[in-house]
């Protein structure tokens, strides 16, 4: 990866399209699957996203072969995709931005008292 690409992100532009194209080869249940999958997944991003992108290669590659199997998409994901896909950030128990900007804040906040305590 070039430095360049790296700070404009045009590497991550082009991983997602080539995800975007592979899944419009899908069929539209697997397409509608895809979709929320992936806004699931947004919020357990880094502040790139980098992280995200070896996740969606991997959910994108199981819709992939699940369709190529002729299995439906309730057999391979179930009912819960939101559950899916945080399984597929780290567990049930992924932290996601929101978590770890609150944890700093408190972290920050306590910080402050106990100087104000002294």
């Amino acid at each position: 990866m070039k430095f360049w690409e790296t700070i404009t992100g045009n590497d991550l532009t082009r991983e997602w399209k080539v995800f975007e194209a592979r899944a419009q080869a899908l069929p539209a249940d697997y397409q509608a699957a895809w979709g929320q999958i992936v806004s699931h997944l947004f919020p357990y991003g880094s502040f790139t996203g980098r992280n995200l992108t070896p996740i969606a290669d991997a959910a994108l590659g199981l819709l992939e072969e699940a369709s190529a199997d002729g299995q439906s998409v309730h057999d391979v994901l179930g009912d819960d995709i939101a559950g899916f896909s945080a399984a597929l950030a780290g567990g049930a128990g992924a932290r996601t931005y929101r978590d770890r900007w609150r944890e700093q804040l408190n972290r920050n906040v306590a910080r402050k008292l106990a100087r104000l305590g002294d």
